[in-house]
């Protein structure tokens, strides 16, 4: 072992290594946990057959929206467009529904595909930062669909579309069939492809990664690429569900995005995550929002209790070994 790996051995003990994934691990499940007892206490109503498929179905744009910002969270980015993109790919699909039925899937995935590419070229090629890149095309998508729409909403009635992404089989929505088919592949892609080793080497540490031989700006291009494309799919999921689609839809579905990542363990450092943390805190942000709808709290002191458990989640789970200067 030559003087660099000795230093980092020491400065990084592996007791304190193991302490912070421990963390990362434990929190999710120990605040699921708390949650669903303390909900179940407060409303009868809350451990119900029923009630867990609505949370299922109320989850299915956020969980595939959330597994797309996993990779660009993991890789060291953010994505803020979220949110516009998905409101941008489901006007799509609306506007698709009548001529195309079922097949509007094509243009609300192919709308989400090209806003991950623009992302994908400026924060690559362009050189500009991740934050900023999305903090405009936020700005620029919900432009497009406020501008196509002028406020009024895009109605779809086409019963072809309505069978196959609102309907049910045996009970379950066919929403929740389609996002749990996205996990199952985002899974494979992300823990046993190189793709997957890629986005977590180029986060772990860009530098290291480019002397290892990555393509890492092709990595970037690629991680936000499929952010766009998964999002166009969530578009999609969330257009049927609402059967229209609005210039309003997903406002502010980013910081539920973020948030979910984060409180399912991945830290906002970039290198670690888990596509199955992921799975858990949007279980948690979803129940959470069931569970106090269903208590009858006060919208405004919801957005108050997300706020203070996203602030919780990256407190505990931070790598701070990682972060030389707080900003």
């Amino acid at each position: 072992m030559d003087d660099v790996a000795k230093s980092a051995a020491v400065a990084t003990p592996p007791a304190k290594l193991a302490g912070g994934r421990g963390i990362r691990d434990l929190f999710p499940v120990l605040l699921l946990a708390v949650l669903c007892v303390v909900f179940a206490l407060l409303s009868d109503r809350f451990l119900t057959v029923n009630n867990g498929l609505i949370v299922l179905q109320q989850s299915t744009v956020l969980l595939v929206a959330a597994l797309a910002m996993t990779f660009v969270i993991v890789n060291g980015s953010i994505d803020l467009s979220v949110g516009s993109i998905v409101a941008l790919s489901a006007l799509a699909a609306a506007a698709a529904s009548s001529q195309m039925g079922a097949f509007a899937v094509m243009p609300a995935v192919l709308v989400g595909f090209a806003c991950g590419l623009v992302n994908g070229v400026l924060f690559a090629y362009g050189k500009i930062p991740s934050f900023i890149v999305t903090l405009g095309t936020l700005v620029i998508y919900r432009g497009v669909v406020l501008l196509y729409t002028r406020g009024a909403p895009v109605s779809i009635s086409d019963p072809g579309f309505l069978q196959v992404y609102a309907s049910r089989s045996f009970g379950i929505p066919h929403s929740v069939l389609i996002a749990l088919a996205a996990l199952l592949v985002v899974a494979v892609v992300f823990n046993h492809t190189v793709f997957g080793r890629e986005v977590r080497a180029v986060g772990g540490g860009e530098r290291v990664a480019l002397l290892s031989g990555i393509p890492v700006n092709r990595v970037k291009l690629g991680v936000f690429v499929l952010c766009g494309t998964l999002c166009g799919l969530a578009g999609l999921l969330q257009a049927a569900r609402t059967m229209a689609a609005t210039a309003q839809l997903a406002q502010g579905l980013e910081l539920d995005v973020i948030a979910a990542v984060v409180v399912g363990g991945t830290p906002l450092t970039g290198g670690i995550g888990r596509i199955r943390g992921t799975v858990l805190g949007v279980m948690i942000i979803a129940i959470l929002s069931n569970g106090m709808n269903m208590i009858g709290m006060d919208p405004y002191l919801q957005n108050i209790i997300k706020g203070a458990v996203l602030i919780a989640a990256v407190f505990l789970t931070i790598d701070r070994s990682k972060i030389l200067i707080i900003k």
